[in-house]
């Protein structure tokens, strides 16, 4: 074979198909291709169950195509999609409300995820061993904060941190009986690639790969899946129905044996009907829209199990999906699969080898989707091939398939290393008690493990290359708690206030086993932390004001057995001009004022009560303004007669009589005046307003009163 030729197998259930292509610098030529069914059934669901028989049948394409083109030694093969694993999976971290800041956490996450899928899917293997498996890759499902979904880790806090994930493995026999088929055809592998990855090589570009794109390959026996998303193939799925499923339909329903059915539902689809004679010798002609109806429930079928596959390995529908294979023809199919995926039905589509913009138009192109793989496999394989490297993870040496550019998170998941007991412990927790209120205060979470290539410190997502040294050393514990009060308790706003002409300010007093501390002091196992921030005008004189708290008891007597509160014998809170409780709460700027108390006797009852122990009158005696005082009621305690400068005391039982009023007489005027009678002589005369008058005259507010003496 010439050097720019490339041979490339698609071993598929039903057959084997040959290419070989010319490479002309960027592009392709289809130069000749050669198909052949297997005799019996040597292949399952992907994997060669009969390497002898499956051997025979690459030989005779490789014979059948050599007859033109002379001796093929080497050959580029694909594995089947079908024949990997899909395990979902997942793992969890304890955060205790510290956020995640780091991504390389949760990365270290995903891969602890990835490695429970490789232990579950080892549990299912008869010998349990998880490397008997590849990990050819994996997509995150969800990100969770106790257990609620969340976009992304980072700055998220919470008690549990999660993630579920997808992986996909190749096992190692698919590999190895490959292999030995191509031995025992007198082939050499010259490259080897996954069938999926080979067919979204060559239709989807590099540049369009970010996108969500389905790619479904519809056989003979199974229908293969791949998932495309952020430029690369994030899950692979299968399900056991495909093309044969909807041939034995037509067989059933038609009478036609299955190759004279396969034959039927072909030459339907090509020419929109066929005349066909069932076993019984009686012709009939199937139309497109016949064929449909009669096998309408298989085809639904069909459309259902790829439609929920692909549901479940993406987690919701894709942009777009692409169809390839035999089966994709199946009549109606495109729409059905829209529907169930609820797209827009120009958004499913099928995909043939006039889709692979590399590969060069010839006329001896082969019509149809079948070929994409085939020709796939050939570019692919020599574009990106697969080789096996060897690494050495902590002293042990592993050999690795090298799928895709292999990381170091990839090498430590198939040396079996779970990452997330490489983690330190957490440091141990404090216990505190707060305002009489137990709390825990989470110690620091363990440090990440140290990961090294090649002495030099690295990541999980570091490139790796054949023969190259990593080392993974366990993280440190964490410390216990370092956490201060203002860590705990935040920053309290302070409140300014006045008081007696002097500025106050009242902030959190933080009391720590009986010593006030500052909010900078830094919080140990078993504090006693009391914490009281001043709000109220009974706060502000038990915590801040040095000056004695105001005595707020109510001063109450008893006045004809009626209980009175004398308020102005008590102690005035007043706050911006305005009495208030100690209950108060003090605001910004407030003036806060204590009004002191006055000394309680029975003119300040009297006060209170809004009476007057006497009666008053003003007169003028000879052009000088007199007050006369009446006495109008009798005030006693018990039987003391009280006067308006007794005191009295809280509980005291007084009583308050009213007095009955004596006129005031002119005589009465005497004991306010002081009358000089030095230099009096002869006779006098009482003059009441102006008129003559006598002692014993009654008087009035108001009365203008004079003694006139008569002249020597």
């Amino acid at each position: 074979m010439k050097d720019d030729h490339i041979f490339a197998l698609d071993i598929g259930t039903r057959s084997v198909t040959g290419v070989i292509l010319k490479k002309d610098d960027s592009t392709y030529t289809l130069i000749d291709y050669c198909v052949k069914e297997h005799r019996v059934r040597s292949m399952v669901d992907g994997q060669i169950h009969h390497v002898e028989e499956v051997a025979k049948v690459i030989k005779d394409v490789k014979e059948t195509l050599e007859t033109s083109h002379g001796p093929l030694h080497k050959v580029c093969v694909a594995a089947a999609g079908r024949s990997l694993k899909t395990i979902t999976s997942s793992a969890k971290v304890e955060l205790n409300h510290k956020p995640v800041t780091e991504y390389e956490t949760i990365k270290h996450l995903e891969l602890s995820a990835v490695h429970a899928a490789q232990l579950k899917l080892a549990s299912e293997d008869s010998v349990k061993n998880f490397s008997n498996y590849y990990c050819v890759g994996y997509s995150v499902l969800h990100y969770k904060i106790d257990n609620d979904k969340i976009g992304s880790l980072i700055d998220q806090s919470g008690q549990i941190a999660s993630v579920d994930i997808i992986a996909t493995f190749l096992p190692k026999v698919v590999v190895e009986s490959l292999l030995s088929a191509l031995t025992r055809s007198n082939l050499e592998m010259d490259a080897l690639t996954l069938e999926p990855i080979a067919a979204i090589q060559v239709l989807i570009p590099e540049s369009m790969r970010r996108l969500n794109v389905a790619l479904v390959d519809i056989g003979a026996g199974t229908s293969d899946i791949a998932l495309t998303n952020s430029g690369t193939v994030v899950a692979y799925g299968m399900v056991p129905i495909a093309g044969d499923e909807i041939t034995e339909a037509v067989s059933d329903h038609y009478l036609l044996d299955f190759p004279l059915a396969e034959q039927t539902k072909v030459q339907i689809v090509k020419n929109g009907q066929a005349t066909v004679q069932d076993i019984l010798g009686f012709d009939s002609t199937i139309t497109y829209q016949d064929l449909v109806n009669d096998i309408n429930e298989n085809i639904d079928k069909l459309a259902t199990s790829i439609a929920e596959e692909i549901l479940r390995l993406n987690g919701s529908q894709p942009k777009a999906v692409m169809l390839i294979g035999g089966g994709s023809q199946t009549p109606d199919f495109t729409t059905r699969l829209a529907s169930k995926l609820q797209l827009p039905t120009n958004r499913v589509a099928i995909r043939d080898i006039e889709a692979i913009q590399i590969l060069n138009q010839t006329d001896n192109l082969p019509k149809g989707p079948d070929f994409v793989t085939p020709i796939g496999i050939a570019i692919a394989a020599k574009q990106n091939p697969i080789h096996y490297i060897s690494i050495r993870v902590n002293e042990k040496t592993i050999r690795m398939f090298e799928m895709k550019q292999l990381t170091i998170g990839d090498c430590l998941v198939q040396a079996g290393i779970e990452i997330n007991k490489l983690y330190g412990k957490p440091g141990i927790a404090s216990i505190i008690s707060l305002n009489g209120k137990s709390i825990t205060l989470p110690g620091e979470l363990g440090q990440a493990p140290t990961i090294l290539l090649n002495k030099e410190k690295s990541s999980v997502d570091s490139i790796v290359q054949n023969g190259v040294e990593i080392e993974i050393i366990k993280g440190n514990d964490g410390k216990q708690p370092n956490v201060t009060l203002l860590d705990l308790l935040g920053d309290v706003p302070s409140i300014q206030i006045q008081f007696n002409h002097q500025q106050y300010e009242l902030k959190p007093i933080y009391n720590v086993n009986n010593m006030i501390k500052d909010q900078d002091y830094l919080i140990q196992d078993r504090d006693v932390i009391e914490v009281r921030t001043p709000k109220t005008v009974k706060d502000f004189f038990t915590f801040v004001s040095s000056e004695k708290q105001p005595d707020n008891k109510e001063f109450v007597l008893y006045v004809n057995n009626q209980k009175v509160n004398l308020s102005l014998a008590e102690t005035q809170i007043v706050v911006n001009g305005n009495p208030v409780p100690m209950d108060y709460k003090l605001k910004q700027h407030d003036h806060l004022q204590l009004i002191p108390r006055q000394i309680p006797n029975v003119k300040l009852l009297l006060n209170q009560l809004n009476k007057e122990l006497h009666q008053q009158i003003r007169v003028v005696f000879n052009q000088e303004s007199i007050i006369m005082n009446q006495p109008q009621l009798i005030v006693k305690n018990g039987k003391t007669v009280l006067s308006e400068d007794d005191r009295i005391y809280p509980d005291d039982m007084i009583t308050i009589e009213d007095k009955v009023i004596e006129p005031i007489i002119f005589q009465d005027i005497f004991r306010y005046i002081d009358l000089d009678l030095t230099n009096a002589s002869g006779n006098f005369t009482l003059m009441k307003n102006n008129q003559p008058t006598t002692f014993y005259e009654q008087i009035s507010d108001g009365d203008n009163l004079a003694i006139i003496w008569e002249k020597k």
